[in-house]
């Protein structure tokens, strides 16, 4: 088996409203890709959120008391923080600099992906622009596969990553928040390993083994990569969604 992965470049600065679609196609095209049965398209969050005009301004947001009072203990903008209030479930923790919450989608991350880090917004202070995680990225992520697969004929799977860390160890990794037509999670128990031992809990998240690996590729400063074309994933497309990925909260240990 190989797995192959390739930047699709010359994507340009995403603005809201663009079509994603034809800017993909095109840069297939460019990169002398014609789409195959069990391809797999991996996009950055951000392209989706931009396209879909995800964007905020703090400058228009009143914090409430909740956040003035979580800004204290965060050392964080108090609109920053209404912000990260309105895409959560639950705050689970704060300390200086970070805040981890259950966001809206069904998953922990930090300041609920919020996010200003080659963000750019049309007016006033650079500073006081963020952009939010797409409102569905699996709806999002299945209209991108639909409309792929209706033009090119091939049975392909569209990802949609983002960056997140993780407990107990440092470091962000790639990490899909949106899937459409492959699989999240791949269950093999009962499956024989090397000396026919049947496996007993053994479930691979390889959307998100795929999500790391593409994020290797994109890059996480200036790389303008924001689009990674997969070709030898290992496992049958399927339909499927995030939250095939999401632990339930009676098995979650870390809460």
């Amino acid at each position: 088996m190989a797995l192959t992965l390739t930047p699709l470049l010359g994507i340009p600065l995403i603005q809201p409203g663009d079509d994603l679609v034809p800017i993909l196609q095109d840069s297939l095209l460019r990169a002398g890709i014609q789409l195959r049965d069990g391809d797999i398209i991996v996009l950055a969050q951000k392209i989706v959120s931009k396209a879909e005009g995800r964007l905020v301004n703090l400058a228009t947001i009143e914090p409430s008391a909740r956040a003035l009072e979580l800004a204290r203990q965060a050392a964080k903008d108090p609109r920053l923080v209404e912000v990260i209030l309105r895409e959560s479930n639950a705050i689970l923790r704060v300390r200086p600099g970070t805040i981890i919450v259950e966001h809206h989608l069904g998953f922990i991350c930090a300041s609920a992906g919020v996010d200003h880090s080659n963000v750019e917004g049309s007016q006033g202070n650079p500073e006081d622009w963020v952009l939010l995680l797409p409102q569905d990225p699996d709806a999002s992520a299945r209209s991108i596969c639909d409309r792929l697969r209706a033009s090119n004929g091939a049975k392909t799977g569209v990802l949609i990553i983002d960056s997140h860390g993780r407990a107990w160890r440092l470091g962000t990794v790639g990490i899909s928040i949106g899937i459409a037509g492959m699989p999240g999670l791949v269950d093999l128990r009962g499956r024989p390993d090397l000396f026919d031992y049947r496996l007993q809990i053994t479930q691979v998240g390889v959307a998100d083994e795929l999500a790391a690996a593409a994020s290797l590729v994109m890059g996480q400063a200036a790389e303008a990569t924001p689009a990674v074309h997969g070709r030898g994933f290992p496992y049958p497309l399927r339909d499927a969604s995030l939250s095939e990925l999401l632990r339930p909260k009676d098995q979650d240990f870390f809460r």
